[in-house]
C-alpha cells in the first residue's frame, strides 16, 4: 500500500508533534514535512510534492492561512489543502473555500474524523467538521442573510476601523465598490451603521 504524503502547517511546535504523533499511527498516512509559516509551507509544498497539506490559518508573523492556501493552489492545483484550525467563525470558513481549500477540519475533531477527513480529501472530496456542515447548511436555508467571501473579507477589515477609501485600496476596488457591498452588508444583517454592522457580526461570531 502506498501511504498518503501529508505536509503540516502549524505555527505551533507541539501541535505539529502532536499530530505528527496521530497521523503515524496510520500505516497509510506518512507525514513528510512540516512548516511554521505561510512562506515557508509554500516553498514546502512545491518542494516535497505531497498528496495533502494540513493549513492552520492563524500562523503569526507573515502571510496568514488563507493566502498560503491561495498561493499554494496558484501553484500546484492538484494539491488539495485540507484547514485544520480552531478558528471556526463564518467569515474564515468562506475565506478558506474561496481561496480553494477542499476541506474545513476543527482542531477538537476525533481521531477517527480527522483520519477519515485526510482520506476523503485526498479523494477528492469536499470534507467538513460537523459543527462547520451544519452552519454551512443553515446559511443556504437562510441565502438572504449569508454574506459573500468579499463582503465577510470587507466586514472582518471593517472591524478594524478603515475608511471606504482605506477599505477599496485593501482590496483593490473603487469606493463605489466598497459602498455597494457595504449596503448589501447593512441590509444582510439588518442595521445601517458601520458600527452595528461589526457589533451584529462579532454577536453571530461572524468575524474575529
Amino acid at each position: 500500500m502506498t501511504a498518503t504524503t501529508v505536509m503540516l502547517v502549524d505555527d505551533h511546535l507541539v501541535v505539529r508533534a502532536g499530530l505528527r504523533a496521530l497521523l503515524d499511527s496510520q500505516p497509510d498516512i506518512e507525514v513528510i514535512g512540516e512548516a511554521d509559516t505561510g512562506e515557508q509551507a509554500v516553498d514546502m509544498a512545491a518542494e516535497l510534492a505531497p498528496r495533502l497539506v494540513m493549513m492552520d490559518l492563524a500562523l503569526g508573523a507573515g502571510i496568514d492561512g488563507v493566502e498560503a492556501i491561495r498561493r499554494i493552489r496558484a501553484a500546484c492545483p492538484a494539491l488539495p489543502v485540507l484547514v485544520f484550525t480552531t478558528y471556526d467563525t463564518d467569515a474564515d470558513v468562506v475565506r478558506a473555500i474561496d481561496a480553494g481549500a477542499i476541506g474545513y477540519l476543527l482542531k477538537d475533531s476525533a481521531p477517527q474524523e480527522i483520519f477519515a477527513a485526510i482520506r476523503g480529501a485526498v479523494a477528492g472530496q469536499s470534507v467538513l467538521s460537523p459543527p462547520v456542515a451544519s452552519r454551512l447548511l443553515q446559511q443556504m436555508r437562510r441565502p438572504d442573510e449569508a454574506l459573500t467571501a468579499r463582503e465577510a473579507e470587507l466586514l472582518t477589515l471593517l472591524a478594524e476601523g478603515l475608511t471606504n477609501k482605506e477599505l477599496g485600496k485593501r482590496l483593490f476596488i473603487s469606493e463605489a465598490t466598497v459602498k455597494t457591498h457595504l449596503a448589501h452588508i447593512y441590509a444582510k444583517l439588518g442595521v445601517d451603521t458601520r458600527a452595528a454592522a461589526v457589533s451584529v457580526a462579532l454577536r453571530r461570531d461572524g468575524i474575529r
